[in-house]
């Protein structure tokens, strides 16, 4: 039924396609080209008359989605479109889809991970025990908090956080969020006992911060110096959305000051995680006590692989069919397609 589309899976530098994935394409009826490059001119090569260009962690900039003149659907297997220019690509009439909901469970298993093993001091512990300095391991548990005298402050309150916010209820904590749209339904945050309000109460009452927004205009360093500055003295700040959220220099100088206990992040302005090998102790933080650096590996878990892909393939499938994806599922709505589609 697809055979005539030509469909390109960029791989950037590490996300090969697997057994899964080339299973998944092949039981839809779809045969995809898979391209192992990262030079504009050799993306634009191989894109410039593809209907479909499925991506993970390639960046997608003006040029080259302006290359794609026969593209009808580029597919983002992930959540971020942060690399895609979706503005080009909408004036174009490409539809541009996700899988958005693919990891927040993993998403906000791994921020609990993160905020309870900082809370516990368990970087101190592991490494005092290593160095067989029980006593010092001891010493780093000398003023932990409960976490049930603890509130959390969630920025973003979409499903990730969400899921964040049920993992946190189960530890009693007090939590807070805040989102763009406040006039949202607050139906989970009334179930889950959350308090919706602004991000300087949320900054100024929180223990522990959260991040559970996308990367955008409106959210590129939203917490800068001025937010970091709001927060409690020995709060902690965790990082699984984008790096440029945060700004990083500004969280570094609060870090080595000593204002904020400690960071957990999975997700960099100043580092790619998305390489096999870097220099150690490459970014600045590295190697703190306090901090826990992750390589964007938030979303990860068997099952969320293959959430994404199997989301993935539907959304190809519905836009090569003449449909439209999901609503859920597709980042420009706005887009007048190039190829109509037909309503659910």
């Amino acid at each position: 039924m697809f055979e005539h589309f030509k469909i390109v899976r960029l791989t950037a530098p590490i996300f090969t396609p697997g057994g899964y994935e080339l299973n998944a394409f092949a039981a839809a009826g779809l045969k995809a080209v898979i391209v192992d490059a990262a030079a504009p001119d050799d993306i634009i090569a191989q894109v410039a008359d593809a209907d479909v260009v499925a991506v993970i962690g390639t960046k997608l900039p003006t040029r080259i989605v302006e290359a794609m003149t026969q593209c009808r659907c580029i597919a983002r297997m992930g959540t971020g479109t942060d690399r895609i220019d979706v503005a080009r690509a909408t004036e174009l009439g490409i539809v541009v889809v996700n899988t958005p909901y693919f990891c927040v469970e993993d998403q906000a298993d791994h921020a609990m991970a993160m905020l309870l093993s900082l809370t516990r001091k368990l970087p101190q512990a592991q490494r005092a025990m290593a160095e067989g300095d029980f006593a010092r391991a001891r010493l780093a548990s000398s003023g932990i908090q409960r976490l049930s005298h603890s509130t959390l402050g969630l920025v973003g309150f979409g499903r990730s956080a969400v899921h964040t916010a049920r993992r946190a209820r189960g530890f009693g904590m007090r939590m807070l969020a805040t989102r763009q749209n406040m006039n949202a339904p607050t139906n989970d945050a009334d179930t889950l006992g959350v308090i919706m309000t602004d991000l300087d109460t949320v900054m100024r009452e929180s223990d522990y911060v959260s991040l559970h927004v996308p990367l955008s205009q409106t959210t590129h360093h939203l917490i800068d110096a001025a937010a970091l500055n709001k927060m409690k003295e020995g709060a902690y700040l965790i990082n699984t959305s984008r790096g440029a959220i945060v700004d990083e220099l500004a969280l570094i100088d609060m870090l080595k000051q000593g204002r904020l206990a400690g960071a957990g992040l999975d997700t960099f302005e100043l580092l790619d995680p998305f390489v096999d090998r870097a220099e150690p102790n490459l970014h600045p933080l590295s190697g703190m006590d306090n901090v826990i650096l992750t390589p964007h590996l938030a979303g990860g878990s068997l099952q969320a692989k293959q959430d994404m892909l199997d989301t993935a393939v539907r959304n190809i499938v519905d836009v090569l069919s003449g449909r439209w994806p999901v609503a859920d599922n597709v980042v420009n709505p706005a887009v007048r397609p190039r190829v109509e589609l037909t309503r659910p």
